[in-house]
Parts: structure tokens; sequence; C-alpha cells
């Protein structure tokens, strides 16, 4: 919420650097150009390119910060309802279908509470965090 804060201020403050060229009024957006209209895609895009280029990461597609924002949330617990209202996503089976996946540690951690499961001891052979006997629920 401090980031929208603070850029809805600097949108207040363009507003006014701007005066009458400012065409913000009603758009609604969160990013605009600096005279308030909607941003280009592909403006957008060479701008992402080169934000990633100055902060050496990997190049990704702008579109796939909306899989990776999907992903992230999920695999720390939110439902997808709250993942589909963030996405803005009409169905949950589009969200869920689309834009998540399962990391594959997450599939390591999950196959090994079954392995737990099947041997019946809730523990497994390596471990020695003090949890040996106590059963694992899958």
């Amino acid at each position: 919420m401090t980031a929208l804060r603070a850029q809805r201020a600097q949108q207040i403050a363009d507003g006014k650097a701007a005066g009458d060229a400012w065409k913000g009024h009603g758009h609604g957006l969160v990013s605009t150009t600096k005279n308030g209209t909607p941003i280009e895609p592909r403006d957008l895009n060479r701008y992402f390119e080169a934000l990633c280029a100055r902060a050496e990461v990997r190049r990704v597609r702008f579109h796939d910060l909306r899989h990776t924002c999907a992903s992230l949330l999920h695999e720390q617990g939110a439902d997808a309802r709250m993942i589909m209202e963030v996405l803005g996503h009409s169905s949950i089976r589009v969200t869920m279908d689309l834009y998540t996946f399962v990391r594959l540690d997450s599939q390591r951690s999950a196959f090994d509470r079954v392995g737990d499961a099947l041997r019946g001891d809730g523990s497994r052979p390596d471990d020695d965090d003090g949890t040996a006997g106590v059963p694992v629920t899958v």
C-alpha cells in the first residue's frame, strides 16, 4: 500500500507539473505516462527490459510477472479466490490452471510426507530434529 500511495502522490505532482497537458483525469490507472495517458504496451516492455538489464537479472517477459505473482501467492498459502481477485480473473479454474505451478522443492516435501505416512512411523530415517515418532498428516 505504501508503494501505491507514493505512486499516487507522484501522479498528482506530475498532473500539477503538466498543467493543461495532463490527461490522467478519470483513467484510474496505477501507472501512466508523464502526461497521464495509458502507457503503450511496447513502451512498457522496453522500459521493463531496461530495468532488468540495469538490475542485472534474467530477462523475462513483463507478462511473466503475473505468473510469478500467482505462484508466490499460492506457495505462501493464499487461497484461490484471493489470487483470482488479485489477477482479475472471472474463474478460479483459469487462475489455478494457467497461473500457478508447484515448485520442485514443494513437490519433494510432499513426496517425503507421503513416504513418511506409508512407513507408518511418521519419521524419515535421516530426520534427527526431535520429531521422530510424531505422526505426519498428508
